[in-house]
């Protein structure tokens, strides 16, 4: 049915019409449904098959050039089509967990460019739009990889087959191996700068307790005159007692509702000051999260593109040599291959340990972060735990980095937001200083100051903006 008769059937029978547009809808949401059970589904294969990766990459694949070494050493032949078929089933491995999380990265990429579309603009269209850039990039590089261990597995074949074009393919090999590696290598140096000037963002804020040591003096100050006043009234208090002449009563009443009011007053005074104190410690603390993130990024990526440098120039030594010398023994291109895997799996053995640890703490430890205000769930027995720290597919909810975000958050946030009403408006200014550090100031978001500061006070926009935090917090 053409679009103008649609148009002209609804018009003559509206209730139909919009039937049919509530169709239209639900098989909308049926298909991005459908879509996302999808996604999940080849999402969590990619991270079963991800540590089965990680033994081939650290383990069966330098192996596999040691003995292939050791074979045109010896001019074993046997010990060579071993080391052959042995390679050709570790890159068939790489392959297939680098093509899932192409696949599972460009869906990805694909779902927050339309989330960046949806929001026009602020805390969710910042981060949609930060998710698609990244996810983009790791499906061109995770493209790239699957080309890469392709030439690998056709590198492999030749040998066990012992066909006569072996060193082109071991050539090709060796340069796509060495192109996708230096790829890797250069985006990690970008990450590493990226972190720093965060960092170094963050650092430049400078130390709370001496940016906030005026304001704290001065509630002090006004602490005191506060008890001072209190003081005086009761001495006030005090003398009306006493008094014998007349209109007692009514003095005395008057003294009574003074010493209350300046009680009242002293006792916000001392909570402002103690609010004050907290909000200064916990601002301290957020900082220094902060900053321990962006080295610790800058340390994984350091070493993990290092890995992936050193596996880049393995690469060039293999297209090298075999352009050269055919086949023959390449001990430098098997040592700097070993060396490349060993640093990437130091990286990704410390990641899996990092997040197994925050798994176990989240399910053993729910108090630990849990939001201000809400009833923690039970915590899990020990051996609950460990299996649950064990599920590497799955991610940390409720960890010290959205508790981190969640703090930041209530310090910057607007006064109709719940515990923040009591914030001065210094520790509020210095908290949306951080965020500005962190990439998520007005400019980012595609906002005026303004108007930036007013999605910061609306509830309605509290949970994208702790999901926007938490993910700056993580990112360079």
């Amino acid at each position: 049915m053409s679009a103008t008769r649609l148009r002209l059937r609804r018009a003559r029978d509206p209730a139909r019409g919009k039937t049919a547009e509530n169709n239209d809808a639900s098989a909308g949401a049926k298909k991005k449904n459908y879509r996302d059970r999808i996604a999940g589904l080849l999402d969590r294969f990619k991270k079963n098959l991800e540590p089965i990766d990680t033994f081939v990459k650290g383990f069966q694949t330098p192996t596999n050039a040691a003995f292939t070494q050791q074979a045109a050493v010896a001019a074993n032949e046997g010990l060579k089509q071993s080391a052959a078929a042995s390679g050709t089933s570790a890159a068939s491995g790489n392959l297939l967990t680098e093509a899932a999380g192409t696949v599972v990265s460009g869906m990805d990429a694909y779902k927050n460019m339309k989330d960046a579309k949806k929001y026009e603009s602020g805390a969710g269209h910042h981060t949609a739009k930060k998710k698609a850039r990244s996810k983009g990039a790791d499906t061109v590089v995770g493209s790239a990889g699957s080309g890469s261990y392709s030439a690998a597995i056709a590198k492999e074949v030749t040998k066990i087959q012992k066909a006569a074009d072996a060193a082109v393919a071991s050539e090709a090999s060796g340069i796509a191996s060495a192109s996708i590696g230096a790829v890797k290598g250069i985006r990690s140096v970008f990450r590493v700068g990226g972190a720093a000037r965060k960092y170094k963002q963050v650092k430049n804020l400078g130390d709370p307790h001496l940016v906030h040591a005026g304001s704290l003096a001065r509630l002090n100050e006004s602490r005191e005159h506060a008890d001072w006043a209190a003081a005086e009234a009761y001495v006030a208090l005090d003398a009306y007692w006493n008094h014998e002449g007349q209109g007692r009563l009514e003095l005395i009443s008057e003294a009574v509702d003074a010493a209350w009011e300046a009680m009242g007053e002293a006792r916000d005074a001392a909570e402002s000051l103690r609010r004050a104190e907290r909000d200064v410690e916990m601002l301290s603390t957020v900082q220094g999260y902060a900053k321990k993130k962006q080295l610790a990024k800058m340390g994984k990526e350091t070493v993990g593109g290092g890995g992936e440098s050193t596996k880049a120039a393995a690469g060039v030594v293999t297209a090298v040599a075999a352009g050269t010398v055919g086949l023959a023994s390449n001990p430098v291109g098997w040592g700097l291959a070993g060396a490349g895997a060993g640093l990437v799996l130091g990286v990704t053995m410390y990641k899996a340990l990092r997040a197994a640890t925050k798994r176990y703490e989240e399910v053993h430890h729910p108090e630990r972060w849990a939001p201000e205000g809400e009833t923690p769930a039970e915590a899990a027995s020990r051996k609950e735990s460990l299996k649950h720290a064990l599920k590497f597919w799955k991610k940390v909810s409720k960890g010290e980095r959205q508790a981190m975000a969640r703090e930041i958050y209530a310090l910057a946030a607007g006064p109709d937001i719940s515990g923040s009403g009591s914030t001065t408006a210094e520790m509020r200014e210095s908290a949306r200083a951080l965020l500005i550090a962190l990439k998520s100031g007005p400019a980012k978001h595609k906002l005026e100051p303004g108007a930036w500061a007013e999605t910061l006070n609306d509830p309605a926009r509290s949970t994208e903006w702790v999901k926007e935090i938490a993910e700056q917090l993580a990112s360079g």
